[in-house]
C-alpha cells in the first residue's frame, strides 16, 4: 500500500508538473557548449515538454561563448536567458558581476556534484577529461596510462595531442588541475613532448590513422565514436585521477537577459536537472549529476568509480589566475596560430 501511494504521488506530481509547463509561454535563448547533435535531440524533447515556449539554442565552445557574452556585456544585456558552459569558473565570474538569477532547485539532495548554495548555478552534466588510444595500432602498455606519464614518457614525443585551453573550457579546467597537482614543470613537460594542440575531431582522426598515438580528450568524444561508428578507439582512465568537471547551468538575471523570462528559465533549468532531463544528458555520452540516475553513458566506467579518484580543481584559482595560467601555458606549449 505504501509503495502504491508513493507511485500515485509521483504520477500526480508529474501530471501537475506537465500541466504547469504547458501553461508557460514566451521565449528563452540558451547558450551552450554541448555538441550540436545532442542539442537537436534535447530541443525536440523540450518542444514536447514546453509546447508554448519558443526555445532557441546558440552553440559554441566555452571560449566562443565567453567572447560573445563579453561583447554583449558592454551593452548591459545578454542575448541569452540560460547559459550552459563547460566549467564552473565562468559561473563564479558572472555571479560576482551580478549577471545571474538565483533559483532554489528543490532537489539539491539528489545532486552528486558541487553547486552554488545560493542557487546561482547548478551542475547539469559531468565531463571527464581522459586519455585515449588506438588498440589496433599500439598496445595499452606502450602508451601513458597516467597524466604524469603523458609528459614523462619520452617515447611518445611528437605523437601526443590535446585540446586548446585558450578556447576550450574543459581543457582550461584540466590544465589548472594538472598545474595544481604537478606544478609548472607539467607545462614544460607538455612542451618538451611537443604535444599537438588541436580540436578533438582532428585529434581523433589522427588517432585512427596512427599519426597520433595518444590524446588527452573528453570521454564523451570517444564514447560517441564507439557507439555511432563502432570505433575501436579506447578510453584510458588515468591512474593519477580523471579530471571530472561539473559543467554548470545558470539563469541570467531578468535585467540583463534576452527576454526577461526568469520563470520559464527556472522551469527549463528544473527540467534539465530532473531525471528525464538527465536521461538526455547521458544519451549524449555525458554523466548524470543525480544520485538517483546512476546509469553511466554508453561504454563508460561507472560515475561513482570515476569520481572516487577524481583530480580536484580549484575553481577560484581558475578565475583569479586565468590570464597568468594561459600565459604560462603559451610560454611552454606551441599553439598553432589561426
Amino acid at each position: 500500500m505504501k509503495k502504491l501511494l508513493i507511485l500515485m504521488f509521483c504520477c500526480i506530481s508529474l501530471l501537475s508538473f506537465g500541466k504547469a509547463n504547458k501553461e508557460l509561454k514566451g521565449k528563452i535563448v540558451i547558450y551552450t557548449s554541448m555538441y550540436e547533435d545532442i542539442i537537436q535531440n534535447i530541443d525536440a524533447k523540450l518542444e514536447e515538454v514546453f509546447p508554448n515556449v519558443n526555445i532557441e539554442f546558440f552553440q559554441g565552445g566555452t571560449g566562443t561563448l565567453q567572447q560573445k557574452v563579453a561583447a554583449e556585456m558592454t551593452a548591459g544585456k545578454l542575448g541569452a536567458d540560460i547559459l550552459m558552459v563547460a566549467e564552473p569558473a565562468y559561473a563564479l565570474e558572472l555571479k560576482a558581476a551580478n549577471y545571474l538569477h538565483p533559483y532554489k532547485f528543490p532537489e539539491t539532495d539528489k545532486l552528486i556534484s558541487e553547486y552554488d548554495k545560493e542557487g546561482y548555478w547548478y551542475p547539469v552534466r559531468i565531463l571527464n577529461m581522459i586519455l585515449a588510444y588506438n588498440p589496433e595500432l599500439v598496445k595499452k602498455s606502450d602508451v601513458p596510462n597516467s597524466y604524469e606519464d603523458f609528459v614523462k614518457n619520452t617515447a611518445m614525443s611528437g605523437a601526443l595531442s590535446m585540446s586548446n585551453p585558450l578556447t576550450s573550457g574543459s581543457a582550461y579546467a584540466s590544465i589548472v588541475a594538472l598545474l595544481s597537482k604537478y606544478g609548472e614543470d607539467y607545462f614544460k613537460g607538455l612542451g618538451a613532448q611537443k604535444v599537438m594542440v588541436e580540436s578533438g575531431s582532428v585529434a581523433l582522426t589522427k588517432l585512427e590513422t596512427g599519426e597520433c598515438k595518444e590524446v588527452m580528450i573528453l570521454e564523451e568524444s570517444v564514447l560517441k565514436k564507439r557507439e555511432e561508428e563502432d570505433s575501436k578507439l579506447e578510453v584510458i582512465y588515468p591512474a593519477d585521477g580523471v579530471i571530472s568537471i561539473s559543467s554548470p547551468i545558470m539563469i541570467v538575471d531578468d535585467k540583463h537577459s534576452a527576454n526577461g523570462n526568469a520563470a520559464v528559465a527556472e522551469a527549463v533549468t528544473a527540467w534539465f536537472l530532473s531525471a528525464e532531463g538527465q536521461e538526455y544528458i547521458v544519451k549524449g555520452w555525458m554523466h548524470s549529476v543525480r544520485s538517483d540516475y546512476p546509469k553511466p553513458p554508453y561504454d563508460a566506467l561507472a560515475t561513482a568509480e570515476i569520481l572516487k579518484n577524481a583530480m580536484p580543481i580549484d575553481w577560484e584559482k581558475c578565475v583569479k589566475e586565468r590570464e597568468q595560467i594561459r600565459t604560462l601555458f603559451q610560454n611552454n606549449v606551441q599553439i598553432p596560430k589561426k
